[in-house]
Order: C-alpha cells, then sequence, then structure tokens
C-alpha cells in the first residue's frame, strides 16, 4: 500500500499522510501539477474528481466536483499559498456549492504537501491542519482519514502510467 501512516493529532489538530512511491521526486510532482493526472487520484475510487481549473501558482485558485457512485456532486476548492516545485505546496482546501462558489459553513482546511528523496523514491507528506478540534472531528466523521488514504493508494497506478 502507498500509505505508510496516517496520524491525528488533535493537541496540533492535524491529520498527517505519509506515503511512498517508487518514482523520483519531479515525476510524483506531476501527479499534483498535471490536472488530468490528479483526476486519476483526487477523491477515492467511488468518488472520483473532475478538475474545471487547475494552476500551481501562489494566489490562484483549483475547481473541481467530485462524482459518487449513485451521480451525487460534491463541489471543492483550492487557494494555492505556497510553490516550492518539486518540493513543497500549500493550499487551502474547501467545499463548494452547486455553483462551484466556496462554501462557508465549514472552514477550509490547510493542507502542506512535501516530497521528499528516499532511496530512489520519493516520500510524500500531506499535513492537514484544522481551525478546531471540532473541524477535524467533522471531517473525520465525514470520512476524510480513509478517503484521502484511498485515493493516495490510487497514485502508483498513475505513476506506472
Amino acid at each position: 500500500m502507498t500509505v505508510i501512516s496516517v496520524e491525528k493529532d488533535t493537541d496540533a489538530l492535524t491529520l498527517t499522510f505519509v506515503a511512498e512511491f517508487s518514482a523520483d521526486v519531479e515525476r510524483v510532482w506531476q501527479v499534483w501539477e498535471d490536472p488530468r493526472q490528479l483526476e486519476r487520484w483526487w477523491g477515492p475510487p467511488t468518488w472520483p474528481a473532475t478538475f474545471t481549473h487547475h494552476e500551481l501558482s501562489v494566489g490562484s485558485r483549483s475547481a473541481y466536483v467530485m462524482t459518487g457512485p449513485d451521480g451525487t456532486k460534491a463541489g471543492g476548492w483550492w487557494l494555492i499559498t505556497a510553490v516550492e516545485a518539486p518540493a513543497r505546496l500549500e493550499f487551502d482546501d474547501g467545499f463548494a456549492d452547486e455553483n462551484g462558489e466556496p462554501d462557508d459553513s465549514i472552514a477550509p482546511v490547510t493542507a502542506t504537501v512535501t516530497f521528499e528523496s528516499i532511496d530512489g523514491g520519493t516520500r510524500m507528506t500531506t499535513l492537514s491542519r484544522f481551525v478546531s478540534i471540532d473541524q477535524l472531528e467533522k471531517m473525520v466523521e465525514m470520512g476524510m482519514e480513509e478517503g484521502m488514504t484511498l485515493a493516495m493508494g490510487q497514485i502508483d497506478d498513475v505513476l506506472r502510467a
């Protein structure tokens, strides 16, 4: 399995995923940079994402819609806050309403993704920071931990393509 650890830290209000891949850092970076590759893994297998806009530059926004097995749609957006290709990416990740506009009923999660070269491969660490314990618990209850683990589990197939 790609994900080697998941750690929920309620004191620090974080959820951290560590995954390892046999590809080099530059190749793993591409699965975040290229929207067509990103679509092949962002979201669990039963909730694939379609990115309608995606650009990795500070201040840019990405927009996507995930589609469930019954056709249910769930929108999301990213606001890119830091890009240090191919070592680090940071963005705010929020929900969107049916019109693609940010849904302010739940605060966005701040995600920091780092890429580290290890033994000819890459260790990717995704740290999600929450604004409160209630938000962290709500996101875990909604399936974030399982969903991200399943989603990242699809990256190996993307890297082989």
